[in-house]
């Protein structure tokens, strides 16, 4: 319940509030409220309605006990107060309102994305630094700092306007992929993947593609999230282990979301404004039209993994991108590639490693980069699975 109505009920209660400090606090006392009561009571009849009420009787709790001390923001705060009005303006979601607002030019790139991650899709600190690939520490920082300064600017809680959308998208697509990549891959915990969080990632891309018609990124970044989705169910064995692209029984894979992926794909490539998200999308569109994986056109994704490092150069890209160039021109050309990278802190680099340096026969090096993917990872799947990279490397071929 915590991860379905978390985004929504603060974004709710910001909206009525205008503070999204006070908003979190609330939901956040609401979700205690329930864990106490529930267990014994039972699920009420609208268990997101019974929180969003509860956090904003705690919310109105609050600033009269403060606006009896003479505090003029929580005097302020219930002036401001309001059932939420109906909805008007460009950005019809609460979610996506909360989003938007979250993603305020004010604030750093980073700091927007982190923080939206924190309201919206519920995520704990420890999550957000690993999808940012740093400490625990210093997210908790930039999450306390971000928020600072959304009150000392005193930045409103309100749906931006139409002409103000377009700077802020590249930060909602960032919110929105993450949010995504979270729920495909969970940083820890027994599952592979939180479908919840795939899916609500879906939802408010659609909503972002409804939103902004002419702007081709959201709908390639649509696409990317259903190409990849429409793999899930065949992304685990029956018995429950990872099983890696090569090693997918491709005819699970969700061809209703294959179907409308390519679609928006051949979309982008009609309006011939590629970025990024789009590029990624076209890469998966070829993986999901091949057959088998030995049918897969790698020569093909390598020519766009090139035009993704022109596009959005980065470390990841060249990983990934070196994925490819294994596939296209054998492993001794992308091994090279691979150890001039800086990624200590990325499990896939060194699992990615640990392949390479496996089909090389240099077993004693690939057990210690599958050690240190091993120990970067928190998710009980992909330990299990590369617990037995490491233990087949001990096996003769």
């Amino acid at each position: 319940m915590f991860r379905e109505e978390h985004g929504r009920a603060v974004a709710v209660l910001a909206r009525a509030f205008g503070d999204i400090d006070l908003a979190e606090d609330a939901v956040q006392d609401a979700f205690a409220a329930a864990s106490e009561r529930w267990p014994s009571s039972g699920l009420p009849p609208s268990p997101a309605g019974w929180i969003i009420t509860t956090a904003r009787n705690r919310a109105i709790d609050r600033l009269r006990r403060e606006s009896s001390r003479g505090d003029r923001h929580a005097q302020a705060a219930i002036l401001h107060f309001q059932e939420p009005p109906s909805e008007e303006g460009p950005v019809q979601d609460d979610r996506l309102r909360l989003i938007f607002t979250c993603c305020h030019p004010a604030l750093g790139i980073t700091a927007r994305v982190a923080l939206t991650l924190r309201l919206l899709g519920g995520l704990s600190t420890p999550e957000i630094a690993r999808a940012f690939l740093v400490s625990e520490t210093t997210m908790a920082q930039r999450l306390v700092r971000a928020k600072s300064k959304i009150r000392d600017a005193g930045i409103p809680y309100r749906v931006p306007f139409e002409a103000d959308l377009p700077e802020r998208v590249r930060a909602v697509l960032s919110v929105i992929y993450l949010i995504f990549n979270e729920g495909y891959a969970a940083s820890s915990g027994e599952r592979l993947a939180r479908e919840d969080l795939c899916i609500e990632a879906i939802r408010l891309g659609r909503l972002l593609a409804r939103l902004m018609p002419d702007e081709p990124e959201a709908k390639g970044l649509l696409a990317l999230m259903l190409l990849i989705h429409a793999r899930h169910p065949a992304r685990t064995t029956p018995d429950g282990e990872l099983a890696l692209l090569a090693n997918q029984d491709r005819r699970s894979w969700d061809r209703r979301l294959i179907a409308e992926g390519q679609a928006l794909v051949r979309e982008c490539l009609r309006r011939d404004q590629p970025g990024p998200y789009q590029i990624q999308a076209a890469i998966n569109a070829v993986h999901s039209d091949a057959p088998t994986f030995e049918a897969t056109d790698w020569a093909q994704i390598l020519q766009l993994y090139d035009q993704l490092l022109a596009a959005a150069p980065g470390p990841i890209v060249s990983l990934h991108r070196a994925v490819a160039v294994a596939e296209v021109h054998g492993p001794s050309a992308a091994l090279p590639l691979v150890d001039e990278l800086k990624l200590e802190r990325y499990y896939l680099f060194h699992a990615i490693r640990g392949d390479l340096l496996s089909r090389l026969r240099r077993q004693a090096e690939a057990d210690r980069a599958y050690r240190s993917a091993l120990a970067l990872t928190q998710n009980k799947t992909e330990r299990a699975l590369l617990t037995r990279r490491i233990e087949e490397l001990r096996t003769p071929r």
